[in-house]
């Protein structure tokens, strides 16, 4: 006689598998539409942020650009480096000067009597120390009475304004010589003190009191002659001769050496050079995040978005709009040189360049750094982008709302799945137990009528 029996029913239930399946499909649509929009909005983050990165390393090479003073650089050249050196800044005139070093600076140096030793007691009390008008207190205790002593109660001494105490060991004994660390004619060391013991330590040239130490290098300024007219500094770094203009004084030499200042070329074409380079590759960077390649079909970050086309737009009227307010040749980047190709990048005729530098360096500076130059609006232009205020930070903020209603309808979806689970494992459970006793029924079933009689299996 035949059983009754159904396939794949009873406690053989995968409940769990039909579960995990039925909530899958039923999530699917849902979890691919937040999954598409956070792929999206994860994109434009990112290529959001290149484009401000790329802006504002843009902007850091427009800062020496943007004003006329700082685009003007000069060099100062000295026909004989062993007597000065000078640099210039672009307040100094272009032109040539004739210097004479007539003397050095020197910082003043005294060298004591000999003394037995530097163990020598010289005795205690207080000095007064002074180094031009900067007069200092040196106490000397017991523990501070030997020559060694004195020295290093001078160097350790509190509001010491730059006197320096060392002992030399000479052949007629231990010297005590005091130096000054500060060049020129008022910077003059002199020591008092009305303690008797200390009395071989004193020293005054002014007030005739120069028994006790040798003047082993006079106080003395500096000297130098421009065109004849004499001028003095207390060092040898002379800031305030020639307006714009520094030098480094190496030698005393009384014969004229030439001095000549003019515009820095050179510079003023690596800052053009480093604008071309910086700026082809910001244009390259914006090009690149909109960009679309039909034939692998990979797409820019911010491809078809508007902000990003219309910073491009912007930085090439930036170029190609004339300089308002200069007059003369030159009153555009192409008429110095600097065009643009084809794919949008900057290309420079550095001879053009060059030659526009000769004819007129000062116009070359206003086409980039005037109130309406290149460099100057283009500052404006990105400093507006850049701004806490402007349409980056604007769309930062609307894309920092997504994120987070993502994240909320993420929750949200996650939630209702794990109801659903709840509900469909209930049921699916109840159906098992159902099935599972509709076995038992059917196998009991099954053995009763096979008990019967005249029935067979």
């Amino acid at each position: 006689m035949a059983t009754l029996s159904s396939a794949g029913i009873g406690s053989g239930l995968d409940v769990a598998g039909i579960v995990q399946q039925l909530v899958a499909v039923e999530r699917a649509p849902e979890q691919n539409r937040i999954t598409k929009l956070q792929t999206a909005n994860t994109t434009k983050i990112s290529g959001l942020a290149t484009l401000k990165g790329a802006l504002s390393g843009f902007q850091t090479v427009l800062g020496p650009l943007k004003t006329v003073e700082s685009f003007s650089a000069r060099t100062a050249t000295s026909a004989d480096d062993e007597v000065f050196t000078a640099t210039a800044t672009s307040k100094a005139a272009s032109g040539s000067y004739e210097i004479e070093v007539v003397a050095l600076a020197k910082a003043h140096q005294l060298a004591s009597d000999p003394f037995s030793s530097k163990t020598a007691v010289v005795g205690t009390g207080a000095l007064t120390i002074s180094l031009g008008t900067s007069p200092f207190t040196v106490d000397i205790d017991a523990d501070h009475s030997t020559l060694e002593g004195v020295r290093d109660a001078i160097n350790s001494a509190t509001g010491n304004p730059g006197v320096r105490a060392t002992i030399i060991q000479a052949t007629d004994g231990a010297h005590l010589v005091l130096s000054s660390s500060k060049s020129g004619a008022a910077n003059v060391i002199k020591v008092a003190s009305e303690d008797a013991a200390l009395s071989r330590l004193t020293y005054d040239a002014v007030g005739l009191n120069t028994a006790n130490y040798d003047e082993r290098q006079e106080a003395k300024d500096s000297e130098i002659k421009i065109a004849g007219f004499s001028h003095k500094s207390p060092t040898n770094v002379v800031t305030d001769a020639i307006d714009g203009v520094t030098f480094s004084l190496k030698k005393e030499q009384v014969e004229p050496v030439v001095l000549d200042v003019q515009y820095d070329n050179s510079a003023a074409v690596t800052r053009v050079k480093n604008f071309i380079s910086q700026y082809n590759a910001l244009q390259s960077q914006v090009a690149t995040l909109q960009a679309y390649n039909p034939t692998t079909g990979q797409t820019g970050q911010l491809l078809g978005d508007s902000l990003a086309r219309n910073v491009q737009q912007e930085l090439r009227r930036g170029l190609s709009d004339p300089v308002s307010g200069t007059t003369g040749e030159f009153q555009s980047l192409a008429s110095l040189g600097i065009t643009t190709a084809k794919d949008g990048s900057l290309v420079l005729d550095e001879t053009k360049l060059n030659a526009a530098l000769d004819k007129d360096f000062g116009a070359v500076g206003a086409v980039f750094g005037s109130e309406n130059g290149v460099a100057a609006r283009m500052a404006a232009a990105i400093e507006k982008r850049l701004s806490a205020t402007g349409d980056i930070a604007t769309r930062n903020a609307s894309l920092d709302k997504t994120t987070k209603q993502i994240a909320k309808d993420t929750a949200q979806l996650t939630a209702r799945m794990e109801a659903l689970t709840t509900q469909y494992t209930t049921q699916f459970s109840k159906l098992d137990s159902l099935l599972s006793k509709l076995q038992s029924t059917s196998t009991y079933l099954t053995q009763q009528l096979a008990s019967l009689p005249g029935i067979s299996s």
